[in-house]
């Protein structure tokens, strides 16, 4: 487990990322960074570069110039085959439209990422055990879990089902792309809770970005997207 004050869980410099278009896109973030067990919401309008940054944060992507650092490791000097086993290993995403595997079971969906990160595996022991323990901390029924395909689920079991997947092996860092965007007022709040309290009880860090500022009161710290990023569109 990571503890609050330990090494930086992101740390990114001088990074600039951009395509030629058109239309032409570039984002320059020059300083930016989460203490390791921090909570952050990062606040940005539709269109605000959130899901470019948050992929280079993640190492889908590579920056152009520049460095991102994920617990000491730096995914920008790493080939595309690294980065994705280190993302693998260390990061848990929940995304907004949760990606679930539709046919395959709940259950299935939450041991998915063992699947490709035997370090992972090896801190969850019993990965079944672990995969229930996690859904019935969530607030799924087990009969749920255990049988029918996820495409039969809820909109917030799948969302449950999601934050379980992210966060079975203990991943040092979970990442949300506007995870409650599809929920009510009422349930966005219960979903935090939830969330929440699985990302401490294992010490991860959580960076979840959003546009509804309303949600932002959760979080240890609020940064707006728009203070910290440069971005330049044009007709290139």
């Amino acid at each position: 487990m990571v503890e609050a004050g330990d090494q930086a869980a992101i740390r990114v410099r001088e990074m600039a990322f951009g395509w030629a278009g058109p239309p032409a896109f570039r984002l320059g973030v020059a300083d930016f960074t989460v203490a390791a067990g921090e909570t952050v919401f990062l606040l940005g309008e539709s269109g605000s570069g959130k899901s470019t940054f948050l992929s280079l944060i993640c190492g889908i992507n590579r920056p152009q110039q520049g460095r991102v650092e994920i617990a000491g490791k730096e995914l920008s000097a790493l080939r595309a085959g690294q980065r994705d086993r280190f993302r693998a290993e260390n990061i848990g995403v929940i995304f907004q439209m949760f990606n679930l595997l539709p046919y395959a079971g709940a259950l299935d969906n939450i041991l998915l990422p063992l699947r490709f990160a035997p370090e992972r595996r090896k801190r969850v022991g019993d990965a079944r055990a672990e995969a229930m323990r996690l859904a019935t901390a969530l607030g799924l029924p087990s009969d749920l879990v255990e049988h029918g395909p996820a495409a039969a689920l809820s909109t917030g079991q799948q969302q449950r089902v999601a934050v379980a997947r992210a966060l079975i092996g203990q991943p040092p860092l979970i990442v949300a792309d506007e995870p409650t965007s599809a929920l009510d007022a009422g349930a966005q709040a219960a979903f935090l809770e939830l969330l929440f309290e699985q990302v401490r009880a294992v010490g991860s860090t959580l960076l979840m970005v959003s546009h509804d500022a309303r949600l932002a009161d959760r979080f240890d710290r609020q940064v707006q997207l728009s203070e910290i990023a440069r971005i330049e569109r044009g007709a290139r």
